[in-house]
């Protein structure tokens, strides 16, 4: 039997090889936004892979959306020009379609990274003043950001916008917009971080109207050849908190405006989040929100094994699997899967040797299709 998990896929105009992507993963190694020879070695490991897509990590649409000092930007001239770089030699190590995940962090930025702990920062450290749909800290103790007004809507808006712009004018074949993982616009979709008393507040068709602004401004920006999706927090994991059903509402809303897929997450709003994490803990989302939304999904989080992989496409679970920490452990799981499969995996000619005898065959090549 053909695996299902190496079949090809059509995201809008845009077509994949196969059904792996992998995730945007924050690497924290950005100068002033700018990307780094790091996000050399990283991204071009992954285009080397053979997954059907890369998208490039969470990228901010201005300064103060950064996560953390060291996060990657694309809302300047330097951020652009520096991106450049890096796709001009990552493009030459492999031929996988690249994308970009554009954000905002709204109050989770000004954050340290990860491996300094994560805490925010202070103004004295290097941080900076935070902006929200209203002004409610994150976590207790924290400082509290600022409610965005009429005017800081229409310039985080229009950020995106330029963003987009930007990443067209880079060839990047494929943008997602992040709405999941507790950022501005989940902040906007959620009762727990929005309390505001205008048309942006209130009832669950209120708190999606700004993201859906945001994802229409950035559809009519960009050229119709590239794909848009969008990535969400189906469930905050909190008591009252944005739930299955309201976000498929959103959903539903995307796919009328011509989302070309979703990727489904889950939490990252709150600390007091309490998720039971195991194998494929959000699989089951992404299936209510595929079946509720009808457009290709991504099942993401704690998908480690090419059979489990291949069970949630053939199943209809998701349409596709988008790995991170997998990817980042090894960076040729589309390889090992696909020898594991039964199936073949387009890889850079000068490993094709490295086939052991067990694999042969596995191998073909991105640009001609054969060996």
């Amino acid at each position: 039997m053909s695996s299902v998990l190496f079949s090809p896929i059509q995201l809008g105009a845009l077509r994949l090889a196969n059904r792996i992507v992998v995730s945007p993963m924050c690497q924290y190694s950005a100068d002033q936004g700018c990307a780094s020879d790091w996000h050399i070695v990283h991204l071009g490991q992954m285009a080397q892979s053979g997954a059907g897509l890369l998208l490039i990590e969470a990228t901010a649409v201005e300064d103060i959306g950064r996560i953390s000092p060291g996060c990657l930007g694309l809302y300047s001239d330097a951020n652009e020009s520096a991106l450049a770089r890096v796709l001009e030699a990552v493009r030459k190590a492999g031929d996988v379609p690249i994308g970009v995940q554009l954000s905002h962090s709204g109050r989770k930025g000004s954050s340290a990274a990860p491996w300094n702990g994560g805490a925010l920062l202070d103004l004295a450290q290097g941080g900076w003043d935070t902006v929200a749909p209203s002004a409610l800290p994150h976590a207790d103790g924290e400082r509290a950001p600022a409610e965005i007004d009429s005017a800081g809507l229409v310039r985080i808006r229009e950020a995106f916008v330029d963003s987009a712009r930007r990443a067209a004018r880079l060839g990047l074949q494929a943008v997602e917009l992040h709405v999941a993982h507790g950022y501005l616009l989940h902040q906007f979709l959620s009762p727990l971080s929005n309390r505001r008393g205008d048309a942006y507040g209130g009832s669950p068709r209120n708190r999606m109207r700004y993201p859906l602004e945001v994802f229409d401004a950035m559809r009519q920006a960009l050229p119709q050849h590239i794909a848009l999706g969008v990535r969400v927090s189906a469930v905050d994991w909190v008591d009252g908190g944005l739930d299955l059903e309201q976000t498929a509402a959103f959903a539903q809303e995307l796919r009328a405006r011509g989302c070309a897929w979703l990727d489904v997450s889950s939490g990252g709003v709150s600390p007091r989040q309490r998720i039971a994490i195991g194998p494929g803990y959000q699989v089951h989302l992404a299936q209510a929100l595929r079946e509720a939304a009808g457009m290709p999904t991504m099942a993401v989080g704690l998908i480690t094994q090419p059979q489990q992989a291949e069970d949630i496409v053939r199943e209809g679970r998701a349409d596709m699997v988008a790995l991170a920490r997998a990817m980042l452990w090894d960076p040729r799981w589309p390889w090992h899967a696909a020898a594991a499969l039964g199936a073949k995996v387009h890889a850079p000619r000068p490993y094709w040797r490295s086939e052991p005898a067990e694999a042969r065959g596995v191998f073909v090549d991105a640009r001609l299709g054969m060996r």
